[in-house]
């Protein structure tokens, strides 16, 4: 496979479609309300989520070669990215979205793309294939459908910075695919992973350049409820890489699992929204939101590298230590909130 192609072609797509994307949308209705949210500035073209899914189609038809668990897997992401246009352009409960994540991990564990094992930094791997009833791997099942609504949650989630869901996903992908290729650790073809991790990256290079603050169009619940089914679906596509999506979406993933708690403790819905992720207490704190994507790239750069140097043990170790780190800039996130209050008074 020459991957120098698959780029170029993610790259050259990227661009013809938000390019014509930037110049029809406002045409046709298709922008953001920023009047909505209490933003003072012009409407930009929304639904850049459309950009990223055809890009990827296109270069996906290109350069794969078609089996049925392929087909299943682009199928059920194209499902995700249409149900989720619907709900931009007109909104569904969250209920909803909820039952379709759900309805989309049992299909992917149906169709053999499953978690299999879980990473333990002390012994063997947990392996969830063990205890089956009729036929199903319960534990494996469970933890395919919990994976892939975590992450599509936790980049649906940091989708409100503009650039932070396209610049981490660009990251993760990438990280993916270098491991992808890394040789003389894989027991099974990883080159449909390879191809698609590096095709969303190349896309992403373009798009996040686009969405990066001030955003010339957004990305919507499209773009990051795709980009979450599929990170999700390369991380167990041909052999789990759990780990290296929990260093790479580490800062976001540890925000969301916080925010779900923090409402379940307050006695409201996990699925209502609100501005209070660790983005937002990084602009609270201070930074401009151009610094705060800068901070969540490095780490996410950061820990991907790591990933892509450690074993599969050494990472549940790097995992703990991100939480730490996060953990340090949380409260170093406070002070400098505190402090800021005590400048106003």
């Amino acid at each position: 496979m020459n991957y120098f192609w698959v780029a170029i072609s993610g790259i050259v797509l990227s661009l013809i479609f938000t390019v014509l994307a930037r110049r029809f949308f406002p045409r046709w209705g298709l922008l953001d309300k920023p009047h909505k949210y209490g933003l003072n500035r012009a409407p930009i073209p929304y639904f850049g989520g459309v950009t990223i899914v055809l890009a990827f189609l296109i270069g996906a038809a290109i350069f794969l070669k078609w089996e049925n668990r392929l087909l299943i897997f682009l199928g059920l992401a194209l499902l995700v990215a249409m149900v989720s246009f619907l709900d931009d352009l007109k909104g569904i409960s969250p209920y909803i979205r909820l039952l379709l994540q759900i309805g989309a991990g049992a299909a992917l564990y149906f169709s053999g793309i499953q978690v299999m094992a879980l990473p333990n930094p002390i012994g063997p791997e947990i392996n969830l294939m063990s205890w089956q009833w009729g036929g199903v791997a319960v534990l494996s099942l469970l933890a395919t459908i919990f994976w892939l609504l975590l992450i599509m949650n936790t980049l649906n989630w940091s989708d409100g910075l503009n650039g932070l869901a396209s610049g981490v996903s660009a990251i993760a992908s990438l990280v993916i695919f270098l491991l992808a290729v890394k040789p003389g650790i894989h027991l099974v073809d990883q080159t449909p992973v390879a191809v698609m991790a590096l095709l969303l990256a190349s896309i992403l290079l373009v798009f996040a350049a686009q969405e990066f603050y001030p955003a010339r169009i957004l990305m919507g619940d499209t773009g990051s409820m795709f980009l979450g089914f599929m990170l999700a679906g390369l991380t167990i596509y041909s052999g789990g890489k759990l780990g290296t999506a929990l260093l790479v979406l580490g800062f976001p993933i540890l925000d969301a699992l916080w925010v779900i708690l923090r409402r379940i403790l307050s006695k409201r819905s996990p699925l209502k929204g609100d501005l209070q992720h660790f983005h937002h207490r990084l602009l609270y704190a201070g930074l401009s939101q151009r610094q705060a994507l800068v901070v969540i790239y490095l780490a996410s750069a950061m820990f991907g590298l790591l990933a892509l140097v450690l074993g599969s043990g050494q990472k549940i170790w790097a995992i703990i230590g991100l939480v730490a780190t996060m953990a340090v800039i949380g409260l170093t996130v406070v002070v400098l909130e505190v402090e800021k209050s005590r400048k106003k008074a």
